[in-house]
């Protein structure tokens, strides 16, 4: 191995991005709301996720809530940065779909909004895949929201998802 290649099984020092991630580390509870589609009333939901650490590195962020037609969902995202990309990176699951989400995102200079970009099936049901964006604004220590939204035909993007979390511990 040559003095520029790294070992991959070494372990890696956490960077101000890893460290970024950290903050979401606790018990939280959530409330919002999500678009149903043209005509359709916004439905609410809520819910608690729970944030861990896995190592310094990376954080897994559990949640469980209620879906529109009163069933439970569990949901979970991982989450860490990867600086031979300069991207966040990560993932998301839900129990109510079969998309295995990938994400890859950035911070804003602020050091106050994650977004990150993925790929997904459209909401037309016609198999294709569209772009979508999961953004997580921090609020303060104690408050932040995760909004989500896709890209319409026209180049804008229709929020269609809002939720409030707040740490319980």
């Amino acid at each position: 191995m040559s003095h520029t290649e790294q070992d991959p099984c070494a372990a890696v020092p956490a960077l101000v991005q890893h460290r970024w991630l950290q903050q979401l580390v606790g018990e939280w509870t959530f409330e919002g709301q999500a678009d149903m589609g043209p005509g359709q009333p916004a439905v609410k939901h809520a819910g608690q996720q729970s944030v861990r650490s896995l190592g310094e590195l990376w954080v897994l962020c559990e949640s469980q809530g209620s879906m529109p037609d009163g069933s439970r969902a569990h949901m979970l995202i991982t989450l860490g940065y990867d600086p031979q990309k300069s991207a966040f990176t990560g993932t998301f699951v839900g129990s109510m779909m079969t998309h295995l989400w990938h994400y890859a995102g950035a911070l804003d200079a602020a050091e106050k909004v994650l977004t990150l970009d993925t790929e997904g099936p459209s909401f037309s049901g016609d198999g294709t895949l569209v772009r979508y964006q999961d953004i997580i604004t921090l609020q303060g220590p104690d408050v932040y929201e995760l909004a989500s939204q896709v890209l319409q035909a026209d180049g804008s993007w229709k929020r269609f998802m809002t939720a409030t979390y707040r740490r319980t511990r």
